[in-house]
């Protein structure tokens, strides 16, 4: 896993680079915001490929303890990926919703995903 830095006037992102998946469980997701965090980053991208499946099974309850941490933390983040394959209503209403605000969004390339975290 490799953090590339994405700087501009008032943010600094990290951008997680990985073949391999980096979340597999809550705990890897609190990991990785802490030490992100304590190294100064204010948001943070990642691929959807890097994040277990499980994650986006809102009854797993992975995405709910991550994402709250990043909000308690109020760390951005980006997560790129694409979530048309996702049959669930409830995680299609969950992206919806997140996307709406700017603490939690879900976009469809690192392009967009910074795009989004300056405005």
């Amino acid at each position: 896993m490799t953090i590339e830095t994405h700087n501009n006037d008032q943010l600094k992102i990290a951008e997680v680079i990985s073949d391999d998946t980096v979340i597999n469980k809550s705990e890897d997701g609190l990991d990785l915001l802490g030490d992100l965090y304590y190294q100064g980053f204010d948001a943070i991208i990642i691929h959807e490929k890097n994040i277990i499946v499980d994650f986006f099974d809102l009854k797993s309850g992975i995405a709910g303890e991550i994402l709250q941490k990043f909000s308690t933390y109020r760390v951005r983040l980006t997560i790129v990926g694409d979530f048309a394959k996702y049959t669930s209503k409830s995680l299609k209403d969950f992206i919806y919703e997140s996307n709406k605000g700017k603490q939690i969004n879900f976009v469809s390339s690192t392009t967009e995903a910074i795009s989004q975290l300056k405005k």
